[in-house]
């Protein structure tokens, strides 16, 4: 007897419990009824969003957000953290071109 369609999402406390006992994504997939590589992927997924998470870039959701969509402040806080590194790294480029350029022209002996 199939189970009724549930996303792989409503599932996610039990899998990360299994996991955690450490069961195998085949072990896990077999108790909830679905294919090992949709239990992979979900770890996958779940990876890069961590990874987002701790580079400080904020995590958006596909699509045109709802009318009532309220942004959080973690996601503000998140965004502008990613801005400033951004700028911080192009300036940090532009310091290292800088150097270069001066480099280059004091050995061709020009000012």
């Amino acid at each position: 007897m199939s189970k009724k369609y549930r996303n792989i999402k409503q599932y996610e406390k039990e899998i990360f419990e299994l996991k955690e006992q450490g069961l195998t994504y085949a072990q896990i997939g077999e108790h909830f009824g679905i294919e090992r590589i949709y239990i992979k992927k979900f770890f996958e997924r779940d990876r890069v969003k961590q990874r987002k998470i701790e580079a400080g870039i904020a995590i958006k959701k596909k699509g045109r957000p709802p009318k009532d969509y309220v942004v959080r402040e973690e996601d503000k806080i998140a965004e502008l953290r990613y801005i400033l590194a951004r700028k911080e790294a192009k300036i940090k480029s532009l310091e290292m071109q800088n150097e270069l350029m001066r480099d280059f022209l004091s050995l061709t002996e020009r000012k």
